[in-house]
């Protein structure tokens, strides 16, 4: 019984070595070394800061700016609370929620259908993408605001459009985070002139 139990312990040891520390920090110095930006979470650095990350939404309220899609992560888009509302496509309260969201969004492009997208959350509820329809539907409010053609925010969503992946896997989308970053820099390029 005794050399039963020796063997135990020593198996949960090597174990514990083995797999909790040797293969974690071999996978980590092969991340690191291999793809050092995805292994630090995809930070998207301006004027020398963080102000985000490509893989995590973050809210734009700003009538300057895109906005991303709704989040009901937490208090939004709160990553150490990610996930749905699990609200039902026939709960009242969900139905009311998204009925509000529509004609607010139609108030601010009353000649468009509302995309999706733009009143219903992501499963995760960090969706940092949109779909470029939604862009689009934003384009007049943010041109009128921000004093910029719509043909050239136009032209800026287009250059923006990440296309489906190898031609057939997800579907095209719009990082918003990128979006607006781009669209500061047009801004302050149109100011420096």
């Amino acid at each position: 019984m005794r050399e039963h139990f020796r063997i135990a312990v020593r198996m949960t040891i090597a174990t514990t070595v083995l797999l909790g520390v040797a293969y974690p920090l071999l996978v980590t110095g092969i991340a690191q070394v291999c793809f050092p930006a995805q292994a630090n979470g995809s930070l998207l650095r301006h004027t020398g800061r963080i102000v985000g990350s490509r893989l995590i939404g973050q809210p734009f309220s700003g009538e300057a700016y895109f906005h991303s899609r709704l989040s009901a992560a937490g208090d939004g888009y709160d990553a150490g609370n990610s996930g749905g509302s699990n609200l039902g496509p026939t709960n009242a309260r969900l139905v009311a929620r998204i009925r509000a969201d529509v004609a607010r969004r139609q108030a601010e492009n009353p000649n468009a259908a509302v995309p999706v997208d733009l009143v219903t959350a992501s499963g995760s509820g960090l969706d940092p993408d949109i779909s470029p329809a939604a862009a689009y539907f934003q384009v007049p409010r943010v041109a009128r605001v921000r004093h910029i053609s719509e043909e050239r925010l136009h032209s800026l969503v287009a250059a923006h459009i990440v296309p489906r992946q190898y031609g057939l896997l997800g579907e095209p989308r719009v990082n918003v985070l990128e979006l607006n970053l781009a669209l500061d820099a047009l801004a302050a390029a149109a100011s420096n002139r």
